[in-house]
């Protein structure tokens, strides 16, 4: 039982560092395209998407994992 819960814990951890990331990433994104520099702006909105999607699943797993999944 206590792995799990620390399985959870991490899942949770690690999704959260990836929404950081992809923060990051649209902001870094959002100072291109105010510069007009939109291939690289695009870039880093792409890569926030992948960091996003990334951390949705792991957040779902850990949901699942604990039990407590919700419907949104």
């Amino acid at each position: 039982m206590h792995d799990r819960h620390r399985e959870t814990q991490d899942a949770h951890k690690k999704a959260a560092e990836l929404h950081e990331l992809a923060a990051k990433e649209h902001r870094t994104a959002a100072e291109h395209n105010e510069k007009g520099d939109n291939e690289t702006g695009n870039w880093h909105s792409q890569r926030a998407l992948e960091y996003s999607d990334q951390a949705y699943k792991l957040a779902k797993e850990a949901h699942n994992k604990s039990g407590q999944m919700v419907t949104l």
